[in-house]
């Protein structure tokens, strides 16, 4: 599983909305979504993509927390510089190292001219386990 991840930030720039960093235009939106389209279309052509699916914004999330043995229920957004999880994509490879290279063509994922970003940009690539007795190994 490629593990991609946001903070409500990065959703508010998407949307156009006035952040104090760079604002992303209709373009640049379209810029990045084709550039996925085409990473999930050849990974569907290599017979490699099982499953991709981006997430809501943070504002739309619920965290459930234990709090003295009792579930405590905290609706978002949280602070807009926390980091989500704010999409995945599933792939069945070869090997954990052609999933790493899968994964690290997202460094070239279209964003706005001049935007720096406020955080080191990272995906997480694990293994997803197929029983309890995997997870023993």
């Amino acid at each position: 599983m490629i593990m991609m991840y946001g903070s409500q930030r990065d959703y508010d720039m998407l949307a156009g909305k006035p952040t104090d960093t760079v604002t992303w235009s209709a373009e640049d939106v379209a810029a990045m979504h084709a550039f996925m389209e085409s990473w999930n279309k050849d990974l569907a052509e290599s017979g490699e993509f099982v499953d991709g699916q981006g997430l809501a914004a943070p504002v739309h999330a619920r965290r459930i927390r234990l709090r003295n043995g009792a579930p405590v229920v905290t609706d978002g957004p949280y602070p807009e510089t926390q980091e989500v999880l704010a999409g995945y994509t599933i792939v069945e490879c070869e090997s954990f190292d052609r999933a790493t290279a899968i994964a690290a063509r997202l460094a070239d994922t279209p964003h706005p001219e001049g935007a720096a970003l406020n955080r080191e940009w990272y995906v997480d690539v694990r293994p997803v386990v197929g029983g309890y007795d995997e997870l023993e190994a």
